[in-house]
């Protein structure tokens, strides 16, 4: 007589228990997914922004050149001093007008791209548009600086040209000129749209591929000329995409101090006086004061640019 077999009984390891455990509660398997960011943004960014705010209210003993850690509100109230109010002021317009001056620059040629273009020639202008991104910042920074100097090769073209007067007459202004284009804020200016451009460009690429074709087509049945199409459907719908870039272009234009001090003339900005009181005047209370002064605007415009659906475009 053969003896009973009785089935042979595996042991349940430990990692099909767990897998188990995070398959039958999802908010757990999400939850340890979510920890090593969160806490990286909650210890790391937002740990420094508290560093940062914490330093703002000490203040620098001018005879010893120690950081005093008494509280006080000195830094705040030398940042509406008339100078470093004129900084922030002059900050925030060159912002304002690189963004406009992307979104203007960017939506045509956003627009061809989602509407016209197909196949190779689609692939060859997002390789335009990307291939700036993929060089050094500061290779394609001095390479403008070159470009822009007074003996660089806009010079040499408006000379052979027989338009260096228009060229003069441009740096002759008062407010955006200078002795090159490369020393002035016009040359600034023109730096900073290059270098932001593509940040501008895809994110309206993207918003007007979702517009349906159809939004379109209804339009023109109902009578509509292409130009109220575009101003009535098309507009509209690519505006978080226009405000997801704006965020970009105005945010890295108020906080860059490189560029300005490459290309441009004395003007400061606040990312220059934050770098210069930091490391040069070793001030380290009054920067962190006054890297505030850009927080607290990008937080305004972020404001704005989400009542505009900006988030739902990035």
């Amino acid at each position: 007589m053969r003896p009973e077999q009785h089935p042979v009984t595996m042991p349940v390891g430990l990692a099909n228990r767990l897998s188990t455990l995070l398959y039958t509660r999802r908010g757990l398997l999400l939850g340890l997914l979510l920890t090593p960011p969160l806490l990286w943004f909650g210890i790391i960014y937002l740990g420094s922004l508290l560093s940062l705010l914490a330093n703002s209210f000490f203040r620098l003993d001018d005879f010893t050149g120690q950081v005093v850690r008494e509280v006080g509100i000195g830094n705040f109230v030398e940042i509406f001093s008339p100078t470093n109010l004129d900084v922030a002021l002059r900050s925030t317009m060159m912002a304002i007008l690189v963004t406009l001056a992307c979104a203007v620059i960017g939506f045509p040629i956003a627009y061809y791209m989602a509407r016209h273009a197909r196949g190779s020639q689609k692939a060859l202008l997002y390789v335009a548009v990307m291939l700036p991104l993929w060089s050094s910042y500061l290779v394609r920074l001095y390479a403008w600086k070159l470009l822009l100097a007074k003996e660089g090769a806009i010079s040499w073209v408006m000379q052979n040209l027989h338009l260096q007067w228009l060229l003069d007459a441009v740096l002759a202004m008062p407010v955006v000129g200078g002795s090159s284009i490369s020393f002035s804020p016009l040359g600034t200016f023109i730096v900073f749209v290059y270098m932001w451009l593509p940040f501008m460009i895809l994110p309206i690429l993207a918003a007007i591929e979702r517009i349906p074709g159809s939004y379109l087509e209804a339009s023109s049945d109902l009578g509509a000329t292409p130009a109220q199409t575009f101003r009535q459907v098309v507009l509209p719908l690519a505006m978080p995409g226009i405000a997801a870039g704006s965020i970009f272009s105005f945010s890295l234009t108020l906080g860059d101090y490189i560029i300005p001090q490459v290309i441009g003339n004395s003007t400061l900005y606040i990312g220059q006086v934050v770098y210069r009181q930091q490391g040069v005047a070793g001030n380290l209370p009054f920067a962190a004061a006054f890297s505030l002064v850009p927080i607290v605007i990008i937080a305004v415009y972020l404001w704005l640019a989400k009542r505009k659906g900006a988030f739902d475009a990035l």
